[in-house]
């Protein structure tokens, strides 16, 4: 695994201040803001400069219970070619349920959701893996996730899951380590345990981001200044395996550019401090007796560890493939096609992943088992998180509605289940408020209005009697 060094996420807001920060090894950026065809500018720079890019991917959800969609797999690899990435990553989650599986409504999460720590889940999730893994041009790493709620009935530890993963498909880690804390101070769960257990030599890169709490909930929010509690556990994975790559993640509420290379300076000086008696990095790791999931730092068993030797330089397909498990190797796309061995865990899946998912944002009843107050609160912050993602692909609506868009739209999002992306999310919530007669103002529903009809229809609009004929009924529709 490529050496990374300390890199930032790359986000449109900072372009222009991250290129101009120094000490900044490589980025991050999230793969479906990444269009192959027009790569934007300031990336281009930056691999012009020996920068290296790594697209991050949110919408795969390798954790659902369906098989990962080909479209989003082939627009995923597109990103990794069109960047020069050395590798790609996802995460731990589902995204979306209900479908086929359950012959019902597909629901959109428009969050990354927890996988409950069971063998169907690790089975389906497995498999899943192995899919993506015969469908991207270079290694996948998988990053564990926050979360607010607890599933009932789970069977393994975070770390536990991470390491059977790992050993049973060759995928490499992402470590978050401001998700392990999340985790601490919302389901009480040990950092250090679950660090105890991970499979250290699999480790790509880590993950380090800051958040808030609020009535005893610990929110990742990505837009505040990272805790002391956070960089604890840093220094806790440093000490133990020397990344080959730390990240700090910020996704809005941007500071000014000193405060985050103070951040980054923090976080390099933690993992310098913490390493200097460590074994080599993960990537240097070849273990031959891995120690059992479970098992402690402080067990008379350890890993036998010898350095691997210096690669020769290949052509890319062949890097990929040499990096490649020989689990995976194993496992044919062509098999795993053919292997009706996860479908019984599937249906099992899907059906509590549609449960939960239409809980949380259809306001069907809380599934048994779950805490009620708390799903609660993970629905509040999907609401709240879709009302911020839609005010940023469509600024207009909050510029016209002004300060009653986030009353509305939050009011809208828990009736209304989002289906389709957020483009279209923001259509259908202009299309309520028009329809509805919730614009008492003439001049905001006239604005609302023009904005949704000009992006409803194809563009540019079409001249045929049909669709003009379709055009006219929107308008007498919207007026009455």
């Amino acid at each position: 695994m490529k050496h990374l060094g300390t890199g930032i996420g790359w986000r449109p807001e900072i372009a222009a201040a991250v290129e101009g920060m120094p000490g900044i090894d490589w980025v991050e950026a999230v793969a479906e803001n990444v269009c192959p065809g027009h790569l934007p500018e300031s990336l281009v720079r930056l691999r012009e400069r020996g920068v290296t890019v790594v697209p991050h991917g949110v919408s795969l959800g390798l954790g659902g219970a369906d098989r990962p969609d080909e479209g989003k797999l082939a627009d995923l690899a597109a990103a990794v070619e069109a960047l020069g990435s050395p590798l790609v990553t996802e995460h731990i989650a589902f995204v979306r349920a209900g479908g086929a599986l359950t012959a019902s409504p597909l629901l959109e999460a428009g969050h990354l959701l927890p996988v409950p720590r069971t063998r169907d889940a690790l089975d389906v999730l497995c498999e899943n893996i192995r899919i993506a893994q015969d469908a991207l041009p270079v290694p996948l790493a998988v990053e564990n996730i926050a979360a607010l709620i607890s599933w009932p009935g789970e069977e393994m530890t975070e770390g536990q899951f991470l390491y059977d993963l790992a050993d049973r498909t060759g995928v490499r880690l992402l470590i978050d380590v401001a998700n392990l804390h999340t985790n601490h101070v919302n389901r009480g769960e040990d950092p250090a345990k679950a660090l105890d257990e991970l499979p250290v030599e699999a480790i790509a890169y880590v993950h380090v981001a800051g958040g808030f709490e609020r009535d005893g909930v610990w929110h990742d929010s990505h837009a505040h200044a990272v805790p002391p509690a956070v960089l604890a556990i840093l220094s806790d994975l440093s000490s133990r395996v020397r990344p080959p790559g730390v990240l700090l993640e910020r996704d809005e509420n941007f500071p000014a550019p000193t405060e985050l290379a103070r951040e980054l300076t923090a976080i390099r000086e933690t993992v310098e401090k913490a390493s200097i008696s460590v074994l080599p990095e993960a990537s240097d790791l070849v273990v031959t007796a891995p120690v059992a999931a479970g098992a402690l730092a402080s067990d008379p068993v350890v890993p036998e560890v010898s350095e691997a030797p210096e690669p020769t330089e290949v052509p890319d397909e062949a890097a990929a493939s040499a990096a490649a498990s020989p689990a995976a190797e194993r496992a044919s796309g062509d098999a795993l096609k053919a292997s009706p061995s996860t479908d019984p865990a599937r249906q099992r899946l899907a059906l509590a992943q549609a449960a939960l998912l239409s809980a949380l944002v259809a306001g069907t009843p809380v599934p048994e088992g779950f805490d009620g107050t708390r799903l609660l609160v993970q629905a509040r912050a999907l609401a709240g998180k879709r009302a911020d993602v839609v005010a940023k692909v469509a600024p207009e609506l909050p510029e016209i509605l002004a300060e009653a868009y986030r009353k509305a739209f939050v009011a809208y999002a828990h009736s209304h289940p989002m289906t389709g992306g957020y483009r279209r999310d923001a259509l259908d919530f202009a299309e309520h408020l028009l329809l509805g007669g919730r614009l008492e103002d003439p001049d905001v529903r006239r604005r609302v209005s023009n904005w949704w009809l000009e992006r409803s229809g194809p563009a540019p609009l079409s001249q045929h009697p049909a669709a003009r004929l379709a055009r006219a009924t929107r308008r007498v529709l919207l007026r009455r």
